[in-house]
């Protein structure tokens, strides 16, 4: 019997999930298939109860539920228990258990790269959920300082704090200042929209040096403004395709029980863009 899953979530037509997850699917030969399923913000629990009814196998979970769907699950792993938010589940029987593998996405290439954390001073720019599971990510690795610039300056604060909380030491600037003081960081994260549409820079890139790392988690276009300025500056890049990869092939894992086909899934990526 064919094994069904999906992703859910509002806006829903955008996502490269199931085009990465059927050619998974596809390249080792399994009965599965992979939906993209609409579900809009204020219906989540009818939704849910809707694929439990088609025993669902399990899903990935989007904008705008990765946090309302926290109440919603059985169990819940670590880091979503960390982060207060899921984004991939697994349905046993009507059981439900929640995953983040946002934050394994996040870290995946850095440690690829064998980058040292422990110590780094790291700048995120942004303070959303993407944010909240780069900082969980980053207190594993033992990071120095985080330091927060986002536009809304309470959510900035309480993102600090929730670092502080997982034992890493935390500060707010101003984004509109942020990139005066870029070159005081080793590590400089976009977890912000900004350049989703090819234009547009989070900060400054003015005073980025060579031998910062700079890690843009959006994916599309692959070269952001912000990573084309960083690049003319001899900064180390890491691309936004890397995590979206990263955090798909672990959903994979979780679910099959085995890894994932990393070459079949980055060639469906890239050559989505």
């Amino acid at each position: 019997m064919t094994r069904t899953y999906a992703v859910i979530g509002d806006p829903i037509d955008h996502s490269l999930s199931p085009a990465l997850h059927n050619a998974s699917f596809a390249f080792l030969g399994l009965d599965c298939t992979y939906i993209a399923y609409r579900i809009p913000k204020g219906e989540l629990e009818a939704g849910i109860s809707d694929l439990k009814k088609i025993n669902i196998a399990g899903f990935n979970v989007t904008i705008p539920h990765k946090v309302d769907m926290m109440r919603l699950l059985d169990e819940a792993d670590e880091e979503c228990r960390a982060v207060g938010a899921t984004n991939t589940v697994v349905n046993n029987d009507g059981y439900l258990k929640g995953y983040n593998t946002d934050v394994w996405g996040f870290l995946d290439p850095v440690r690829k790269r064998k980058i040292d954390c422990s110590g780094m001073d790291v700048l995120i720019v942004g303070a959303g959920g993407a944010a909240r599971a780069i900082v969980a990510g980053l207190a594993k690795e033992k990071a120095g300082r985080i330091t927060i610039a986002n536009r809304t300056a309470e959510r900035a604060e309480s993102l600090a704090k929730f670092a502080e909380k997982l034992g890493v030491e935390s500060d707010c600037v101003d984004i509109a200042t942020a990139g005066e003081t870029a070159d005081k960081y080793k590590f400089i994260i976009n977890a912000t929209s900004v350049g989703l549409k090819g234009t547009g820079l989070p900060i400054s890139t003015r005073k980025i040096t060579k031998g910062t790392i700079v890690y843009d988690i959006v994916y599309m276009p692959v070269e952001t403004q912000l990573i084309v300025e960083a690049k003319e500056r001899g900064a180390a890049i890491i691309y936004g395709w890397e995590m979206l990869l990263a955090q798909a092939m672990k959903s994979f894992e979780i679910w099959i029980g085995r890894p994932a086909p990393y070459e079949a899934m980055k060639l469906t990526l890239l050559g989505r863009f």
